[in-house]
């Protein structure tokens, strides 16, 4: 069963896709009543209830088969996490600038509408007249709230930094999973990048945003972390050592992992059409605008990708450590910039929507990764 599903998972992924949209479309109160199923912090939503269980159901089977005393070998390896954090924080935030400032600010500006605006939220603890330019916006008077009128194509921008800012730390697990990477270092590694997120997002969005300091989302982060990462790993860590001290170590492997394995791939493909049929409706009414914001998402992913994987050829890694530690960086933490897009520039706002194709683009653009790694494991040693 397995061997089908990842055999054909293309295949099987186009068509999740292409069900969820009919799904959203058809029943477009049953997509609506999944989506607004949601915990909220600050009046966003982080964590969508549907998804969270979807993941666990993708993140479970992983964590269970996980040896935690390799975690401990896994964290001393020095090289792949070294080179993780770098492409992370020292690349990606500014290529995904660059690369968004260029296709959204300058070659599909006219497409988007060089008069085009957008109403976001004024800035925290801001209260300026009503005509007042403030940064690229001018603030204005909108059904009874003072609101900021900017540019569209700078909503959208401040959407892709807001994604480029939040590296994966829970999906990372999944892609790395199924290009047959190493577990232990790929936990490690989200560990890691996780702690490193709660210091630095802020001080980089507020940099390039050009906002200031920018409020640290950090309920959002600490709760997205619990969930997605933290209820599945401690669910397979303790799951793990009473089944093994029960039933023993050879009906755990050859009997439960079995059983098991396929979940992953069918908890991914059912992610896939709840995704797709929330946002079905948007992707019917703008196609052409979720494009324009699809072709810098998409060369960012794959720049990422190619710079830390030839990184990793470059310090001789191992194919099970490398193959993680360039998909960690081009794989996002789409749940955590929606939040913030949401709670710094409004649910309806550009910047939100931009999130939003982050999400639509992720699932399919880095099973291509993987199907990249497994082709090219020669290139490495191990």
């Amino acid at each position: 069963m397995t061997n089908i599903f990842e055999r054909y998972l293309t295949i099987w992924v186009g068509l999740c896709i292409v069900g969820g949209i009919i799904l959203g479309k058809i029943a477009p109160g049953l997509a609506k009543t999944l989506d607004s199923m949601a915990i909220h912090v600050n009046g966003a939503p982080v964590v969508s209830i549907p998804i969270a269980a979807c993941l666990f159901l993708m993140m479970y089977p992983i964590m269970v088969k996980i040896d935690f005393a390799s975690v401990i070998k896994a964290g001393k390896s020095g090289k792949p996490v070294f080179l993780t954090l770098f492409m992370n924080w020292a690349v990606k935030p500014f290529t995904m600038y660059a690369i968004a400032m260029l296709f959204l600010g300058i070659l599909f500006k006219g497409l988007i509408g060089v008069d085009a605006t957008d109403l976001v939220k004024m800035p925290f603890g801001l209260d300026l007249p009503v005509g007042t330019k403030h940064g690229a916006g001018t603030v204005v008077f909108h059904e009874g709230v003072k609101m900021l009128q900017v540019p569209l194509w700078r909503s959208y921008l401040a959407g892709c930094i807001l994604l480029g800012i939040a590296p994966c730390t829970a999906m990372v697990l999944v892609w790395g999973y199924l290009a047959r990477g190493n577990d232990s270092l790929t936990l490690v590694m989200v560990a890691i990048n996780s702690l490193t997120m709660l210091l630095l997002y802020g001080v980089l969005g507020g940099f390039l945003l050009g906002v200031g300091k920018l409020p640290v989302p950090w309920q959002a982060l600490l709760l997205s972390i619990a969930i997605y990462v933290a209820l599945p790993l401690v669910a397979g860590y303790f799951s793990r050592k009473w089944i093994i001290a029960s039933k023993g170590e050879q009906w755990f492997k050859q009997k439960f992992l079995h059983v098991l394995t396929p979940i992953t791939i069918i908890a991914l493909l059912t992610t896939l059409v709840l995704l797709f049929s929330f946002k079905g409706d948007v992707i019917l009414r703008r196609p052409l605008t979720i494009l324009w914001i699809a072709i810098p998402l998409f060369i960012q992913t794959i720049l990422i990708f190619g710079l830390g994987y030839a990184g990793a050829r470059i310090l001789k890694l191992k194919y099970q450590d490398a193959a993680p530690a360039a998909m960690i960086g081009a794989s996002n933490h789409f749940e955590v910039a929606i939040a913030t897009s949401t709670m710094l520039f409004g649910l309806s706002s550009g910047a939100a929507l931009a999130t939003v194709v982050g999400v639509l683009i992720e699932v399919p653009v880095m099973l291509i990764l993987v199907k990249v790694c497994l082709r090219t494991q020669h290139w490495f040693r191990g």
